[in-house]
């Protein structure tokens, strides 16, 4: 290597790094994206295992010991890590996610599934997506294009004239806990999102688990006084994976691929949830699937393709 070819070479080096911005920035959404995706499938999983957990455990047992469960995890590796206490200004969204992907939805719609079939209760997942777009709009002053309102609101019909028609098309009592955990979620999940760019995502539910632990643990030593306590394999599978799968690991991914693709866009995976929970239901529950469900999923993938395409 000649003088000349050593001095230029860190010019060739920086332009080379200037000139591949894109692809950087393409392969973080792909990777945003798969992350998201990978949640999603994580969530589906857990309406199937809630109905596995209700079968030997108490609804307010199973909530707030999966919280706790989800909490030591937590803290065992943010003690392992070392990871700093969160600055203060972090703690009024550390407590939005907690209300709301902690303590709020697992409570509602475990509170629903014990009189809700699984299929009813995916009314919930699909409306959720398009609840969190606009929770995220209000939060973060996100502004999504035409084309990305109308793929969500046309993915969010299919999905609910399907679930809906699933159940026979009756409203039953257990709806004002799913409609509520709608809400609540949706608030989390934004919360959660906008604190997922300025600290690992896992850090953010890890910090929401710790910051419910006293709650989950008080509501855990009162339920078990008055609620039945069978621990047999399908309740034992159910609260495992509801408290590390879902609550923990399923949320840990979910929370980095929104930061990385933005909230509106990774709540637009969701759509394929409820179809997911319905496979998943008839191997697991011996629930059976009509014909529309490929009709439906097919819907959804469709609109899953716009939204992602859709520039905010």
């Amino acid at each position: 290597m000649t003088a000349q070819d050593s001095a230029t070479r860190p010019t060739r080096i920086a332009v080379e790094a200037a000139e591949t911005p894109g692809t950087t920035a393409h392969g973080s959404r792909r990777t945003g994206t798969l992350l998201a995706a990978l949640g999603v499938t994580a969530f589906s999983l857990t309406f199937p295992a809630t109905a596995w957990g209700l079968e030997g455990i108490g609804p307010w047992s199973l909530v707030t010991l999966r919280g706790v469960l989800s909490a030591l995890i937590a803290a065992g590796c943010l003690l392992a890590l070392r990871v700093p206490v969160p600055d203060r200004r972090h703690w009024a969204g550390l407590a939005v996610v907690g209300a709301g992907v902690v303590v709020g939805f697992p409570l509602l719609t475990t509170l629903a599934l014990q009189t809700s079939t699984t299929a009813h209760a995916a009314v919930v997942v699909g409306l959720l997506p398009l609840t969190t777009a606009v929770f995220s709009a209000l939060r973060t002053g996100a502004r999504p294009s035409r084309a990305f309102w109308t793929a969500a609101l046309a993915g969010a019909a299919a999905v609910i004239a399907f679930t809906v028609q699933q159940s026979g098309g009756a409203l039953t009592t257990a709806d004002l806990y799913l409609f509520g955990a709608l809400l609540i979620c949706a608030a989390g999940y934004t919360e959660g999102g906008r604190l997922a760019r300025e600290m690992p995502g896992w850090q953010v539910i890890g910090w929401g688990l710790i910051l419910c632990l006293p709650l989950n643990a008080v509501g855990a030593c009162v339920a078990l006084q008055h609620e039945s306590f069978q621990l047999t394999g399908h309740s034992t599978a159910g609260l495992l994976y509801s408290a590390i799968g879902s609550q923990f690991l399923g949320l840990v991914v979910w929370y980095r691929g929104m930061a990385a693709i933005g909230v509106p866009k990774a709540s637009q995976l969701q759509l394929a949830q409820p179809l997911l929970t319905l496979v998943w239901s008839v191997f697991l529950l011996g629930e059976h699937l009509t014909v529309a469900a490929p009709l439906t999923a097919a819907a959804a993938l469709v609109c899953i393709a716009v939204t992602q395409r859709a520039r905010g």
